[in-house]
């Protein structure tokens, strides 16, 4: 139907990644672009500079590195990849730390959730989870952080297309 010449256009119209295109976002990047996912280390009597640690623990950030090298690509996201790849592991990095925790005491501690509504004497707490709710459901957990409702933006404006002036 259409030559050769064109599978490049098609391709890249529908959004498709090239064959093996994947990005190389490190942790080191990650703790340097975003540093409030670090940790001061005091130095060592052999080093005289601070060291950084990552808050996340080093197996769950290159999982989440790992992920963003292979969502967020260099050709879709050109100048904005390196930030881009930052916003999406930034997003994972603060929804697991949410729920990080040492350990727990037990199993019905590890399972707590949100409080829906408890009362003692004359105080009553609850939780309105309807917004939350319905921020979900067109963008799912991406709208639970800042740097996930960023993410989205900047994909929006990605996904958008280009423009035609004559």
């Amino acid at each position: 139907m259409y030559g050769q010449q064109f599978d490049g256009v098609i391709a890249a119209a529908a959004n498709m990644p090239a064959p093996g295109e994947k990005g190389i976002y490190t942790a080191e990047m990650f703790l340097t672009d975003f540093p409030q996912f670090t940790k001061k280390v005091m130095p060592t009597e052999e080093e005289e500079v601070p060291q950084k640690e990552s808050l996340v623990p080093s197996a769950m950030l290159e999982l989440f590195i790992n992920n963003a090298n292979s969502s967020i690509l260099p050709g879709r996201y050109c100048d904005m990849w390196r930030y881009a790849a930052g916003l999406y592991v930034a997003h994972f990095c603060t929804l697991y730390l949410k729920t990080y925790s040492d350990g727990s005491m037990s199993a019905v501690q590890a399972a707590a959730g949100l409080v829906r509504e408890a009362t003692m004497g004359d105080t009553t707490i609850s939780y309105d989870n309807t917004a939350v709710t319905e921020a979900m459901a067109k963008w799912g957990s991406w709208n639970a952080t800042q740097y996930g409702q960023q993410l989205v933006t900047m994909a929006r404006m990605i996904g958008m297309g280009g423009s035609y002036v004559i």
